[in-house]
Parts: structure tokens; sequence; C-alpha cells
């Protein structure tokens, strides 16, 4: 038995019925490479979740839902050595990189199934403060389908590149967005792009929504790892009874005795378990149970910090609260 989580294990795409229709839209993903796939699937995922937190109505959660799962599909025609490089992009391959909005926008708009969404794959990486691309929209210029994805997106694309394994250490990359969805303090003067100052470059309130969803992963995950401990407190318990009955078998002078102690141990033994190799099992699982202990302690240390954190409650009025 192993704890199971997933960050984005808790939606409910797989409660609705998604028609043809939309398979074909899904599968359209089945042309991407496998890492450009599961970003693709983990934004749409957790989009989803964010309408629902939103309490967005069915058919727009979905709507939004297929929006995030085609966002990226311009990426299809972007070099490799580009899409795939681990360094930083220079300024010219950024600007290739960028493209993928606008290829990925003609592609939905080329197919007329695909064209209803086309909105997410164009207009995801645009910011409220007009310092986004490729048409440098601002504040309700931008649909809010679009606003919603860039929060998930950009999400995904930190835990994706720090590879969390657990939400330990999350709320250094949501205190990232926090910082994002923050008026600029200042502005490139020499930049060709007009920044509003009033306003950071995503929806806080969208934020705010996201950090709920975190919580609600956090929450699951201690869960996980509660049933888990669980389990393995109760093979400890085993295994030191049988540690328990083995160092009576050991100093008993009479043949009976031992033999009784033995047949009890033998009923203990799990699969692939030996009296010369149960030892080492419960040290085993000891030193699991003491990680997943402390796993807890630190997830539920992570779930107050992020409470602590403040995300402005509108882009007018710059007041900040509490999650």
């Amino acid at each position: 038995m192993k704890e199971q989580f997933d960050f984005y294990s808790k939606t409910v795409l797989k409660s609705y019925n998604l028609d043809d229709k939309m398979r074909y839209q899904l599968n359209m993903l089945d042309n991407l490479d496998v890492f450009t796939r599961k970003h693709c699937e983990n934004v749409a995922n957790l989009t989803c979740r964010i309408c629902e937190y939103m309490h967005l109505n069915k058919e727009f959660t979905i709507y939004c839902t297929i929006c995030a799962y085609l966002h990226d599909i311009g990426k299809l025609f972007i070099p490799p050595s580009i899409l795939q490089k681990q360094a930083a992009l220079t300024d010219e391959e950024f600007e290739t990189m960028k493209t993928h909005t606008i290829i990925g926008y003609d592609m939905c708009m080329k197919d007329l199934k695909l064209r209803p969404y086309a909105v997410g794959a164009r207009s995801h990486h645009e910011a409220l403060n007009g310092t986004g691309y490729p048409d440098g929209l601002r504040k309700k210029d931008i649909p809010i389908e679009a606003q919603i994805i860039r929060v998930a997106d950009e999400y995904d694309a930190i835990v994706s590149k720090r590879q969390y394994k657990s939400h330990i250490d999350i709320s250094d990359t949501l205190e990232i967005i926090i910082g994002d969805s923050k008026p600029s303090a200042k502005s490139d003067a020499l930049s060709k792009i007009t920044i509003d100052s009033k306003v950071g470059k995503v929806n806080p309130k969208i934020v705010k929504v996201l950090l709920k969803v975190v919580i609600d992963d956090i929450e699951y995950e201690i869960a996980c790892l509660y049933e888990y401990v669980e389990y393995l407190k109760s093979q400890v318990e085993r295994l030191e009874q049988i540690d328990n009955y083995y160092n009576k078998m050991i100093v008993q002078k009479r043949d009976s005795k031992k033999q009784y102690f033995a047949e009890g141990i033998k009923v203990l033994l799990d699969k692939n378990e030996t009296m010369e190799n149960y030892k080492d099992i419960l040290y085993e699982y000891q030193d699991a149970l003491k990680t997943r202990q402390e796993k807890i302690e630190k997830l539920n240390s992570e779930i107050k910090k992020i409470k602590k954190l403040k995300v402005c409650q509108s882009n007018m009025d710059l007041a900040c609260a509490e999650v």
C-alpha cells in the first residue's frame, strides 16, 4: 500500500459527460510532445477547479477547460530546440516562442470544431497591466477565460520547473504569483510598452482562488498520508510483536516453549518475511513512518504559511486581505 496524491487530482473533469465533439478537441493534444501535453492537461485540470471555486456554471467551466487544454496547441510548430531548451531563451528565441499564441489561434480559427476555443490559445499570455502578448490587452479587454488560464499556466510552469513531488515549500511558488498580481513599482522607460502602474499582470481575485485550491490539495495530500501512516503503524505494531516473541523465544530453555513462540511468529509473519529478515523490515517501516509523520508536520506548517499570504482584493481596490 502506498500513499497517493496529485496536485490536480481533485478535478471534477471525469464527472463531466464529454461528447464526441469535445473528445475531438482533447485528442488534439496527442500531437504535442509529452511534456507540453502533460502541461496542457495540468493547466486544464487546474482551470476547471478554479472555475468551480469561482462558482461559474458548468457549461462555462467546460468551455474554459477546453480552452485550457488547447492553450499551447501552437507549440506544435515551435522548433524543439527552443521548446525543450533547458537554459534561458535568448531574446530571439523568446520572440519565436511567443508566436505560439498566434499560431494556436490561427489553427483554431481554421478548424470549425476548434474555433470557439481560439481565445484561450491567443490570449493566455496577456497581462492586466498591458505588458502581455500578443496584443498587449489590458484589464477587462482580456477575456476572463484567458485570465484564469494565465494563472493556472504560470502556477503549473513553476511547479513543473521546480519538480515538486509534494506541496512542501510550494508557498514560495504562490508568493511569485501573488507578486505578479501586484501593481508594478516601476516601469521600464526604454520599453515600447506603456505599463498600467495601477494593476499587476494577473487577476488577484483568481490568484486568491488558486490559493484555496492549493490548500485543498495539501489537505488531500495530508489525508492520503494519514491513511498511509495508519497502515505503517499497524505494520510496525505487528513486527514489534514478532520481535517481542522472538526475544522471548531465544531465552527459553524448554523446546516446547521455544516452539510456542515460534508458532506465534509464523502466524504474524507476512509474505516474504522470515525470522531472519523481519528486523530489517521493521526498521524500514519505522523509518517510513517517521518520514511520513515529519512530512505531515511540514505540510501543516505549509498550510499555515499559505493562509498568511495576502492577496489584493481587486485591481482597483488595493486593500489586501489574508486568504
